[in-house]
């Protein structure tokens, strides 16, 4: 695993967000109605991440914008917390799906951010490097925007994770283009998410890499989203991680 450049106590804000068993357990239940209920599911996971960001770094007045913002649950979690809030967005349906799409939107790629360098006090992304065909370099492009001294947060689905297939899980253990096509037969139609079209296999293994070869950020922490803080010693043991780590963050401060 990489060298990491532990948080500074100093930059914690509220102190409220603990990565106990009583949060995974809140999470992995709201997870089940991501499909029937998705503002449920995404209201709840997106005040998690304000609170979650708001660890390492001070939202209030900070200028945040979320790679792949989605509809406005983000907006008003980061807002609430005192950030100026900028989304970008490549499906303009996905934008729309909580209602009018709000200011400070824009309508680009991840991987090639419409934005200048230094751009961004923090720049955030939640599950959508599984959704790009070259992760790694829309992570860059986060970091690039991201001003020195500033955070990039970067939130993945990994692959070999219980809900690496998205809604063909666990038939993706089998493989991702059979996974797809048995999601069809059953149901009569594509899956949302169409494996080799717009989901892609991302593993553990892939953000350590890339994690350790990149030279222009320390690397904070590297952990397990939805778990304990007393289960991250299983980042340490190669195969177990890919399969308990249902969900990989980087955190990563720019030099």
């Amino acid at each position: 695993m990489p060298r990491l450049n532990r948080p500074n106590p100093a930059r914690r804000t509220s102190g409220s967000w603990r990565a106990d068993l009583r949060r995974s357990l809140f999470l992995f239940n709201e997870f089940r109605y991501e499909q029937p209920d998705p503002a449920r599911f995404y209201t709840a996971l997106a005040q998690d991440s304000a609170a979650h960001v708001g660890e390492y770094a001070d939202l209030s007045g900070a200028t945040l914008l979320d790679v792949g913002g989605g509809p406005g649950y983000f907006r008003d979690a980061f807002t609430e917390a005192g950030a100026t809030y900028y989304s970008l967005d490549s499906d303009v349906g996905e934008l729309a799906g909580a209602g009018d799409i709000g200011s400070g939107t824009v309508i680009g790629s991840g991987m090639d951010l419409p934005f200048r360098d230094d751009a961004v006090d923090i720049c955030y992304s939640s599950n959508v490097l599984e959704h790009v065909p070259d992760p790694w370099r829309m992570a860059g492009e986060m970091v690039r925007v991201t001003r020195r001294g500033g955070l990039a947060f970067i939130s993945y689905t990994t692959w070999y994770g219980p809900h690496g297939g998205h809604e063909t899980s666990p038939w993706h253990y089998l493989g991702g283009v059979r996974a797809r096509r048995r999601y069809t037969r059953t149901h009569g139609r594509e899956p949302k998410n169409k494996y080799g079209e717009s989901l892609f296999k991302v593993t553990v293994a892939d953000g350590l890499r890339w994690a350790r070869e990149q030279d222009v950020a320390d690397v904070v922490h590297l952990i397990p989203r939805y778990n304990p803080w007393w289960s991250r010693w299983l980042m340490h043991l190669p195969v177990v991680r890919e399969v308990v780590t249902w969900n990989l963050v980087l955190v990563l401060r720019k030099r």
